[in-house]
């Protein structure tokens, strides 16, 4: 695998000014114009498009990166789906946390019955590489059906409350697109929740299960793995 030109190839900006737009963006729920008007008031003068190339380009390989450097995700799949109406039809957020609440996955598809559930979890197993030991769900009988053909030995937990990790993990979705006015199409869907599952939880570690210690600790090392990431100089073919 050869690298091909640096990943700021051309870019009129450092790598320090372009990284911190993209956290800020994918990190709280923020408009491009408002990460333009933050940048301003500290007297770096861009336009709100670049700040969109920036998410766009560089959104995805940060999120990439952060996802190659994780250790394995917990063994307990929480999984649950939300619609999401795009241009007046209705689409399904498929979306897969561990028991920690780290995002494993997304999925966006018109349909929520067993094929759906069976692509989600196809796309769950080849990502992860590894067998959970425990699923949990709501009662959808899809998830049931999906099961029983591709993981017939998983223990299968089919309860509402108890699976409130992964009802609790749509809300920020819910926040951005209502910040967003909506997404586009269900690739637009698809691409921006794909990067903002990555990049946000990553810097959620769950402060509400730690102590202040603890956090600061955590988040001292997280943002030490995102200098790494954002510092790597070649994007890799």
């Amino acid at each position: 695998m050869r690298p091909s030109k640096p990943l700021y190839h051309r870019r009129r900006f450092p790598s320090e000014i372009i990284s911190h737009c993209v956290w800020l963006y994918f990190r709280f729920a923020l408009s491009y114009r408002d990460v333009e008007e933050m940048m301003a008031s500290r007297g770096v003068i861009l336009t709100y498009e670049t700040v969109r190339d920036w998410a766009q380009k560089f959104g995805g390989i940060y999120a990439k990166r952060l996802r190659s450097r994780e250790s394995r995700p917990g063994d307990h799949w929480h999984l649950d789906e939300v619609y999401l109406s795009i241009n007046g039809k209705h689409q399904y957020l498929w979306r897969a946390v561990d028991q920690d609440g780290e995002v494993l996955d997304i999925l966006v598809q018109p349909r929520r019955n067993k094929k759906a559930a069976k692509k989600f979890f196809w796309k769950l197993l080849k990502g992860l590489q590894y067998i959970p030991r425990a699923i949990i769900t709501d009662k959808l009988g899809s998830y049931a059906a999906a099961k029983a053909e591709i993981l017939p030995d998983v223990e299968h937990i089919q309860d509402k409350r108890s699976n409130n990790r992964a009802e609790n993990s749509h809300q920020p979705t819910r926040e951005r697109e209502r910040r967003m006015r909506g997404f586009k199409s269900a690739g637009h869907a698809r691409r921006f929740l794909a990067r903002f599952g990555v990049i946000a939880s990553f810097f959620r570690p769950g402060w509400h299960l730690l102590t202040t210690k603890k956090y600061r600790e955590i988040m001292r090392r997280r943002f030490m793995q995102w200098t790494e990431v954002i510092e790597s100089r070649f994007v890799f073919q």
